[in-house]
């Protein structure tokens, strides 16, 4: 699978409208990754495709932070434009991408593998602009 290349550094919000919140890590969080939240514990961990439990995105990641840490996420939009985040890497405009089955990391939608759990995060807007929107079909890829 070919992830994304993140530079943390570069990870920022993309518009004025995005939401964002100060929340609490359940473990290690680089800038940039994609966030579920535990229901046992409040806290956020990091996605990954490989697994049901583990295969949503409600977050990203825009401060670093260890276990137990605070951090300031981004929250998805339910219309188009209205959570853009620069994650700090190249997109190719109008692709869709996902969690990736590599935990805290993002990748594009076709290069899920079967069995992998598919949450598409959002579409390209521009080369370094992700339109964060989040689609959860709680289905493995066939």
């Amino acid at each position: 699978m070919a992830d994304l290349v993140q530079t943390a550094a570069n990870v920022q919000v993309g518009s004025q409208t995005i939401r964002t919140r100060l929340v609490r890590y359940g473990e290690a969080v680089t800038q940039g990754m994609p966030l579920y939240k535990s229901g046992s514990d409040s806290k956020y961990y990091q996605s990954d495709a490989s697994a049901e439990a583990t295969a949503k995105c409600e977050a990203i990641a825009l401060t670093p932070g260890s276990a137990d840490d605070y951090g300031v996420i981004a929250l998805p939009a339910s219309e188009p434009d209205f959570a853009l985040v620069d994650i700090g890497a190249t997109l190719t405009v109008g692709e869709p991408y996902a969690v990736s089955a590599t935990k805290g990391a993002i990748a594009p939608v076709g290069d899920l593998l079967s069995t992998e759990w598919v949450c598409i995060i959002g579409v390209a807007k521009t080369a370094s602009l992700l339109d964060f929107q989040v689609i959860t079909p709680s289905a493995a890829k066939a």
